[in-house]
């Protein structure tokens, strides 16, 4: 087997140790933006490890057991746990089986605290009426060696107060990362910025929903809209109730859209409110699963969802909410909360052990503004690892922001234990894949393509469940991953490259290096992002990209020839899936040919019918590209399967080598 440190060194990319190193770091953390060395740290190789199954401890101890994981972890990986899908059969006991390293199992993972006190020099206290201040002092414990608790997990685990933050900052995010950014970022390390939510929303156990209200017929185009009365009296019982707005055909992407909301106890308003408004604040329970879109409408697709809260007068016999809405609708109530509010625990051993700047700023507004200071204050392609707040807007306006600043994006906040899968070692090859060459003929070629593997959680998580299932490999399919796995999780893209069937074809999910739009980069930084690109993409053996460029009047642009070039010069790239959903781009871009995604909703029937719309004026005189979005959260390899039956002639399915090879041929 080839070593980390061996692969690494000899595909162009140096193992860390070997070279200066930044204060108060060890070397295996060390981080260098020069030509060849890696961009994101390790922590050594882990030769034994502890671990626990805490997938039913609170947010708060979580967070415990990260930051502890963070500061153990820093010099050689020694704690491990097991999360949300705990067990033997869960994702993270899967990986730490690969592992084949000698553990240890704990019943209680927080005695874990006990047997590495003398690790850490005590804890630091947030304020639990502060949520930011958990980031502040997630930011504090990588400093001081210390942990996050808050004042009762100290006083039970008999932790030393290193800090105690109580008091000292306001519900102002503003005033809370300032204070964060002048005082504590010149002693982090520069190796990247973090952002993660400093809480979660966690789902009550036991919960009794009452279906109230379904559209079934998909419906996406708005056709239903209506104003509808809906009466929830059928919640009535405690003090509130609760009114869960979701998508009643879960796989395709086109949930409930409400534009107005007004409630009627026994017959007089108690409430009137438009979303996204401040008359809306006092009653969305939880919208995190929710976006505003431009007509003022909350919206949620496929597994998403919204609740609005309303307390009755008490004595209230009849309760009716009328909604006007539209779309694949499902409406629930119950009298009981259906959440609670806890620390966000996750991706917080890497940030700790990185001695990183966490912080959760939404990026619009002031707020945005300072984190624009935060890029303007890193080199360029300093990675900002973690993610954005309000789910799709906020994705679109962070990726923006930080490539503004010269920064790429890794999706990462549900990335658990970092520290530790970093320093796996593990064979990776740097060889790209050979394939038949295809014979044009008169056919409408289409290629497959999973997206989402620029998020390094879905690779760690829901793509090795995708991948386990047993039909993969019965129809061609591409995998966007990341090629920064190579540093962040080695073991992890060692594992697809050398259990892929001939139909698994790993690409470079989107841009390059790192989730970003070319389009928004300064010109002057835009290289340093292609020749980061460039270097991963050969140390992984990857030619093909899927890619988004950048948004103007909420529609995606397509790449400039200059953008093109680059990708030439800097990058091994043969071909260029960019995100366009419509399939009707098809150009060439400093030599490379660009073709838009297709991305129709529904499973296989539906795709397929979809498909044939596509290509009803498609003459039969010359060959037909498509490039098929494949929905990652919604579509399986047997789903893939599936519609690979229904592709008959016209239809040649292909990997993306062979189809971008005969495509260049033939554009």
């Amino acid at each position: 087997m080839v070593s980390r440190r061996t692969f690494l060194a000899g595909s162009g990319v140096m193992a860390a140790g070997g070279f200066g190193l930044l204060p108060g770091l060890p070397a295996a953390a060390a981080r260098s933006t020069t030509e060849g060395r890696r961009l994101l740290p390790a922590f050594g190789r882990p030769k034994h490890l502890h671990y626990g199954d805490v997938s039913k401890l609170s947010g708060g101890d979580q967070t415990l057991l990260t930051t502890l994981q963070g500061i153990v972890n820093r010099s050689t990986p020694e704690l491990y746990f097991l999360y949300a899908d705990g067990g033997p059969q869960g994702v993270d006991a899967r990986w730490l089986a690969d592992m084949k390293l000698p553990t240890t199992r704990y019943a209680d993972p927080l005695a874990l605290v006990a047997k590495y006190r003398h690790r850490i020099r005590g804890a630091i206290i947030h304020d639990p009426e502060v949520p930011d201040s958990l980031n502040v002092a997630t930011t504090l414990a990588g400093l001081e060696n210390a942990v996050v608790a808050d004042a009762a997990q100290a006083k039970a685990h008999g932790l030393r107060v290193v800090q105690d933050l109580r008091g000292k900052f306001d519900d102002d995010r503003l005033k809370t990362y300032r204070w964060q950014l002048e005082h504590l970022f010149p002693r982090c390390s520069r190796q990247l910025l973090a952002g993660l939510p400093p809480t979660m929303v966690v789902q009550a156990e036991g919960l009794t929903w009452k279906e109230i209200a379904r559209e079934t017929r998909q419906i996406r185009d708005s056709s239903n809209r209506a104003s509808y009365p809906l009466d929830v009296s059928a919640g009535l019982g405690k003090e509130s109730v609760y009114v869960r707005f979701q998508d009643s055909f879960g796989d395709d992407g086109w949930g409930p859209s409400v534009v107005s909301v007004s409630v009627k106890a026994n017959g007089a308003e108690i409430a009137n409110f438009r979303p996204g408004t401040a008359a809306e604040e006092p009653y969305l329970f939880d919208g995190l699963n929710s976006s505003i879109g431009g007509e003022g409408n909350r919206f949620s697709d496929g597994g998403g969802y919204f609740i609005y809260k309303f307390t009755p007068p008490a004595g209230t016999t009849s309760l009716v909410v009328t909604v006007e809405m539209w779309n694949q609708y499902l409406v629930t109530v119950t009298d009981t909360a259906p959440t609670r509010v806890e620390p966000f625990p996750y991706f917080r051993d890497y940030v700790v052990a990185t001695k990183a700047l966490v912080s959760w700023l939404p990026p619009n507004g002031p707020t945005g503004e300072l984190l624009r200071e935060h890029f303007d204050k890193v080199g360029p392609t300093t990675p900002y690892a973690g993610w954005f707040s309000n789910d799709v807007a906020g994705e679109w306006s962070g990726v923006d922001l930080a490539a503004q600043g010269g920064s790429e994006v890794l999706p990462a906040d549900f990335y658990m234990n970092g520290t530790v899968h970093s320093g796996v070692a593990a064979p990776i090859s740097d060889r790209i894949r050979k394939f038949t060459k295809v014979q044009p003929k008169n056919k409408v070629y289409l290629t497959l393509t999973f997206g989402e593997g620029d998020n390094v959680q879905y690779c760690q998580r829901h793509m090795r469940d995708l991948w386990d299932d047993p039909r993969r490999g019965e129809a061609p399919v591409n995998w966007t991953v990341s090629p920064l796995l190579a540093d962040i999780g080695p073991a992890l893209l060692s594992h697809y490259q050398r259990t892929a069937t001939k139909n698994d074809l790993l690409i470079c999910g989107p841009s390059g290096a790192g989730y970003t739009y070319p389009g928004a980069w300064p010109a002057d930084q835009l290289d340093a992002y292609f020749k980061l690109s460039g270097r991963y993409m050969r140390s992984t053996g990857m030619d093909l990209v899927y890619a988004y460029n950048h948004r103007e009047n909420d529609k995606w642009v397509p790449f400039s020839e200059a953008i093109g070039r680059g990708y030439a010069k800097h990058t091994p790239v043969k071909g260029i899936i960019q995100s366009w959903e419509a399939g009707d781009l098809l150009v060439r871009r400093g030599g490379i040919p660009v073709i838009g995604n297709f991305s129709p909703p529904g499973k296989a029937a539906e795709y397929k019918a979809a498909l044939d719309a596509h290509i009803a004026a498609w003459d039969g005189k010359t060959p037909l590209f498509i490039a098929g979005a494949i929905n990652a959260w919604s579509w399986t390899p047997t789903d893939v399967a599936e519609l690979a039956k229904l592709l008959t002639e016209p239809y040649e399915l292909l990997l993306g080598n062979a189809f971008f090879d005969l495509l260049n041929r033939v554009l």
